[in-house]
């Protein structure tokens, strides 16, 4: 057992060590995945198409919509606003939740980038 725990680590710091020697920036990939596998979750995305849709929503309104607990939809809400998706506005007692389009542009263009980048294989 501790001999794999081993071997993992060694293969994460392997792993680090290239990232970095290749001029990628290891927090910022780190950042970025987190961001990714934030959105990629059919929840989630399913509340971004709804903030998407109504602009602002509470988390009252978002689990009536979508037919979830409400503690369910909070917790989704947290790992969305973590990864600045989605941002929060308070007004009295109620946190109104929206879109964070600046983020979600930049996402969408790193994504892009990666994705079209010819180079990004070598």
């Amino acid at each position: 057992m501790k001999k794999n725990t081993a071997e993992n680590t060694l293969t994460t710091i392997e792993n680090e060590s290239s990232i970095e020697s290749s001029g990628m920036n290891y927090v910022a990939v780190k950042s970025a995945a987190r961001v990714l596998r934030a959105v990629n979750h059919k929840l989630r995305q399913r509340i971004l198409k709804l903030l998407e849709e109504n602009k602002r929503m509470n988390v009252s309104e978002i689990f009536v919509k979508l037919r979830m607990e409400q503690s369910v939809t909070s917790q989704h809400l947290a790992i969305l606003r973590g990864a600045g998706v989605v941002i929060t506005e308070r007004k009295s007692k109620e946190i109104y939740y929206s879109l964070n389009t600046a983020r979600i542009e930049k996402i969408a263009s790193f994504v892009e980038q990666l994705v079209l980048d010819p180079n990004a294989n070598n």
